[in-house]
């Protein structure tokens, strides 16, 4: 038996049209499972708004794939700040597609060869969490899992945020900056070791402290701390998910909070302290009116990933990585 033919070429802006028909029906797709999504990405003219977005930017490149004269999967790269990434390229969500995992490895590989001659040899990907075949495609291609961005609906009328004996759950005063500053370094300093070993450096606690003071009353931010005993021991802030720069367009809700950071101190884990802050996140979203709750998670970080799976958020997209030596 003969296999597919592939007619795989560098993307162009003669693709725009055909890239945009295959992430709309993409989209379609993935809203079958996760409806909370926007509908808006499902017409084409506007998920071509997207694409070309991606296209336009500086450094942008990337491949389509065409099988019998139509277009069946793209892949379509842009560059982020090689201080934080290293010398990279990133397929984002809106910058991947189709309904042919071979068409999708051949695309990869030919964006791949131009990308590492470049000297771009750390690799991300963005992709939908339901669309399994294509998800064995990346992970065919030496990709593996390294975040997760994940949905919940919101609490109903009637929950409230719970907690231990001799806790309160409250908004914080000024006088808890130097406590929320110590909480504020607790994940970037847990991330820094195993099993995540995050490459971002850990910034000084006088920089967070002022960091912190400084935007201590921005009415967009909602920050919650949890009291054990009269020591401030967890930290939670939410916000409208369109302020998070990681969740990209294709993921939001057109009504979701974000549960954008959660702390504890690591000898008050196991008091339920972060659970209490992350749900006074959770009320505080349905509160405000959204009808979701999104946050998002380094895989590797075990303690977040079984955490915030226990609160009922489930994965929507998936940040997958690849590094070539």
């Amino acid at each position: 038996m003969m296999s597919k033919r592939y007619d795989v070429e560098p993307f162009t802006d003669r693709h725009l049209e055909a890239a945009a028909r295959l992430l709309a029906e993409r989209h379609d797709r993935q809203r079958r499972e996760w409806p909370a999504l926007d509908p808006t990405w499902e017409q084409p003219g506007r998920a071509r708004e997207l694409v070309s977005g991606l296209f336009d930017q500086d450094g942008a490149s990337g491949a389509l794939a065409s099988a019998d004269g139509l277009a069946v999967a793209f892949v379509l790269g842009v560059r982020r700040s090689d201080d934080i990434w290293g010398p990279n390229v990133w397929v984002e969500d809106a910058g991947n597609a189709g309904f042919d995992p071979e068409a999708l490895r051949e695309s990869y590989a030919l964006a791949a060869r131009m990308w590492v001659e470049e000297g771009r040899t750390r690799h991300y990907a963005v992709v939908p969490a339901t669309d399994g075949p294509m998800i064995d495609a990346w992970f065919s291609l030496s990709f593996g899992l390294q975040h997760v961005h994940a949905l919940r609906s919101a609490p109903p009328a009637d929950f409230r945020p719970g907690g231990m004996p001799n806790m309160e759950v409250r908004s914080p005063t000024r006088a808890d900056l130097p406590a929320m500053a110590e909480l504020d370094l607790v994940l970037p300093r847990h991330q820094a070791g195993s099993a995540v070993f995050s490459r971002q450096a850990v910034p000084s606690q006088d920089e967070t402290l002022a960091e912190l003071d400084a935007g201590f009353d921005d009415p967009r931010f909602a920050t919650f701390v949890a009291e054990q005993n009269g020591r401030v021991v967890a930290t939670a802030v939410g916000c409208a998910l369109e302020l998070s720069s990681t969740n990209t367009t294709m993921m939001r809700p057109p009504s979701a909070g974000f549960l954008g950071y959660a702390a504890v101190l690591p000898d008050a884990r196991g008091l339920g302290a972060g659970r209490a802050v992350a749900e006074a996140v959770m009320a505080w979203s349905r509160d405000e009116g959204y009808e979701w709750v999104a946050t998002d998670w380094r895989s590797t970080n075990l303690e977040a990933n079984r955490s915030w799976r226990a609160l009922g958020f489930q994965p929507t997209f998936l940040r997958l990585h690849r590094a070539i030596a």
